[in-house]
């Protein structure tokens, strides 16, 4: 009888073992979804926010620094990172478009407004005939520089300008404005030798200006083709994690966070992918 006892207390023992392994495999089984986003370093400040926000609906999101516009999208296309936040959608069109890569925006991010900078004059109605206004160089800058000029009632372009081109875009020019291309880092350095500058953001961030204060004139968020995008593999396009993550990308509390860090020299901008051409 008690040999007969022993083998039940045995079994009855096997059978907790095997049941608390169960239980742990059941645990395993629930872990987090995990979401690895590239980006620059300019964009941590807010992925660290989505990342806590994130958290709470059980994604975990991994950040992935990058000091480059190139090895962003490789990385995405190579399956290395899930997602990525960087680029305005003019870039990254042109980019797939170039290295014929199947990626695809999810949702729009950010404007970071170029602006038009001046140590003379309030309001580019004021800039006299003849003045000299620096503009970024570089190609990816140009273009951009030329449309917010004609924002500004300064120039005109060609109704199919797509903001890719140089100076001799320009259709016209009533002021006779004269114009000094400088490396982007340089423009705001130029000022008190110019009229005025076109300055990128975040090289106008990293002289000290506030943009929305001190620009004179600047991109609003209707400057479509400079939105900022999230990508990711167009196979992962509807993926329900990326979605989700994208929702908490343009949650209200989240465009406040941007404007707080940012001092308001970046734009929220929460728009419909067709505004964008997608």
């Amino acid at each position: 009888m008690k040999k007969f006892l022993s083998l039940i207390l045995v079994f009855l023992s096997v059978l907790i073992v095997i049941s608390g392994c169960g239980n742990s495999s059941s645990a395993s089984n629930s872990k987090e979804e995990v979401v690895k986003v590239g980006m620059n370093a300019s964009g941590v400040p807010i992925w660290e926010y989505v990342k806590e926000k994130a958290a709470g609906e059980g994604i975990k999101v991994e950040l992935v620094e990058f000091s480059d516009y190139v090895r962003p999208n490789l990385a995405l296309s190579n399956g290395e990172i899930d997602m990525n936040a960087f680029q305005t959608v003019s870039y990254f069109d042109s980019f797939i478009e170039e290295r014929n890569l199947d990626l695809e925006p999810i949702a729009t991010t950010l404007i970071a407004p170029m602006g038009l900078y001046s140590d003379k004059y309030e309001n580019p109605a004021d800039i006299p005939d003849g003045a000299t206004i620096a503009l970024p160089q570089e190609a990816t800058n140009m273009g951009r520089a030329l449309l917010l000029l004609q924002s500004a009632g300064l120039i005109t372009l060609p109704e199919d300008f797509d903001g890719n081109g140089d100076l001799k875009s320009i259709q016209s020019n009533p002021k006779e404005l004269k114009f000094e291309p400088v490396v982007a880092a340089q423009t705001p350095r130029v000022l008190p030798d110019v009229d005025a500058s076109v300055i990128n953001n975040g090289v106008a961030v990293e002289a000290g200006f506030t943009p929305v204060e001190d620009a004179i004139f600047i991109e609003d968020d209707t400057a479509t083709p400079y939105i900022n995008i999230l990508a990711v593999q167009t196979e992962d396009a509807d993926d329900p994690t990326l979605q989700k993550l994208a929702e908490i990308y343009q949650s209200e509390d989240v465009a406040e966070h941007i404007k707080e860090v940012f001092d308001n020299s970046l734009i929220p901008t929460f728009v419909p992918l067709k505004e964008i051409g997608w």
